[in-house]
């Protein structure tokens, strides 16, 4: 909401490709590859080895960790305008968004070495079942940026600038939030450089796979940054703030179901519970679609009066509403696509199968470039506004083939067994979406009477109908018999409920 007084413009849309370089490494390097190797080798060695070596095995990883992505950001930050004719080669045609977007990677690429270092702090914590520290250090980022932008940007001739200072900013204020829990964990780390550690070795040997899989989607929204740098000025923008609400309840629910069940299934396997890990699996999943669903149809229906209570503030227009709201659509039906993705890829890494999901997400990554051109191309050649929601949905779309395909390999491996009551709990939330969406259809304005409202009247608005939504979505699926208990039910007898 901050962000989006800024307004739309060469300047915002460099930010976010600033932004966005360091968190595609991240994904790759820090909440990708690496933390799919290292969580299951450090279960490994706190099931079966004494504290003593593990807290061996937390340094060496710290020292290995610290001396090549170090390297990786001191190379990239002098060559900064290399690294942004790679992710935005269209900026190229405009030398002063070009020039600001290179400025602003010098700053913001560093954010990549602090976010290694939280992500490697919040698997330690994690295995030891520490989840709320590393669940609450993503919100410093929120905090220091809507500090930076609000104290610090208006005194400035650029503004924009400020929010690049931010993010570096950010990352020390995180990994500094998560110290003092290992500390308490008697895993501070001591980074030793000593890559040629068995432990070490085990997790570089995983990390090859799983840096090929981390990149296969990472390339997806490479491909989709570079066709949107050849849009018109605002597109990035756009696609940014319909991520940004697609991503709350994939943020809220999915990735925190995916960061928890991974070292529930890790502990399983390494017990040889299979049963157990089945059971968790399957609770997941289950879960998954019963928000995964009604958010998606939430989203949809509400994505123009939404972004407009958010965000149409300040420079934010009713264009802007509208484009990031085709892009939001777009999203949202790709929601439980990508919730189900962080659930069931974990039931790969859990069991140090890297390759696997890297063979899927490689056939993910290929659907989603041919739908990226079948979507953008023509509109593009045409001329016809909104080619940039082409990228939302080809990213929809391809998110359900890479889920479709991790199923059927799971149920080929053998190694999860759906409980029975499938068909009986997927028709109860149908019906209950079905009474949601009617309700929201029914009594919401329609979107062209928002930009009509006051900021307190399109907050009350939109909080009502959304209230009502769950409300009515809650009660449907009393009605038809459903109890939220099943989910946790089975596996809570053995410990093991995600």
């Amino acid at each position: 909401m901050v962000f989006a007084r800024f307004g739309i413009d060469a300047g915002m849309d460099a930010f976010f490709v600033a932004f966005k370089i360091p968190n595609f490494m991240r994904r790759l390097f820090a909440e990708g590859a690496f933390s799919q190797a290292f969580v299951p080798v450090l279960s490994e060695y706190k099931t079966q080895r004494e504290l003593v070596e593990v807290k061996a095995l937390v340094d060496r990883v710290a020292g290995s960790l610290l001396g090549v992505l170090g390297l990786l950001v001191l190379v990239c930050v002098l060559a900064s305008p290399a690294v942004v004719l790679l992710f935005a080669p269209g900026f190229w045609s405009d030398p002063l968004k070009f020039d600001l977007t290179a400025y602003m990677l010098r700053f913001t690429f560093p954010y990549l070495l602090f976010m290694a270092l939280v992500s490697f702090a919040a698997g330690i914590l994690n295995s030891y079942g520490r989840f709320a520290a590393a669940a609450f250090a993503p919100v410093w980022l929120n905090v220091v940026l809507i500090g930076v932008a609000l104290l610090v940007a208006p005194g400035l001739e650029q503004p924009v600038m400020a929010l690049s200072w931010g993010v570096l900013a950010a990352g020390f204020v995180q990994l500094g939030f998560l110290l003092p829990s290992l500390a308490r964990l008697r895993l501070l780390p001591r980074p030793r450089w000593k890559p040629k550690d068995p432990g070490v070795r085990k997790i570089m040997k995983l990390m090859g796979p799983g840096i090929i899989g981390s990149s296969v989607s990472q390339i997806n929204l490479l491909f989709d940054t570079i066709l949107a740098s050849f849009l018109v000025t605002g597109s990035v923008s756009w696609l940014y703030y319909a991520d940004r609400l697609v991503e709350f309840p994939l943020g809220i629910f999915g990735i925190a179901l995916a960061t928890v069940i991974l070292p529930i299934l890790s502990r399983a396997h390494a017990n040889g519970s299979t049963d157990a890990f089945s059971r968790t699996l399957d609770a997941g999943l289950r879960w998954v679609l019963l928000i995964g669903i009604p958010a998606a149809v939430g989203l949809i229906m509400l994505a123009k009066p939404a972004l407009s209570s958010l965000f149409q503030y300040g420079d934010f227009r009713q264009q802007d509403v509208d484009m990031a709201g085709l892009a939001l659509m777009a999203y949202a039906l790709g929601l439980p696509g990508f919730m189900l993705v962080k659930v069931l890829a974990p039931a790969f890494f859990s069991r140090q199968d890297t390759v696997t999901p890297v063979k899927i997400a490689i056939r993910a990554m290929l659907s989603n470039m041919v739908l990226n051109v079948l979507f953008v191309v023509p509109l593009v050649l045409l001329e016809i506004p909104g080619a940039h929601a082409g990228l939302a949905l080809a990213t929809a779309l391809a998110a359900y083939i890479n889920a479709g395909l991790l199923y059927r390999q799971l149920r080929r491996q053998a190694v999860f067994q759906p409980q029975g009551g499938w068909l009986r709990l997927l028709g109860q939330m149908l019906f209950a979406v079905a009474v949601m969406a009617g309700v929201v259809g029914w009594g919401a304005p329609g979107a062209e009477s928002w930009a009509g409202m006051s900021g307190a009247q399109r907050g009350m608005q939109i909080s009502l109908w959304i209230a009502a939504g769950v409300a009515s979505y809650l009660l449907a699926l009393r009605i038809a018999g459903l109890r939220l208990s099943i989910f946790w039910s089975p596996a809570a007898k053995s410990g093991d409920a995600p």
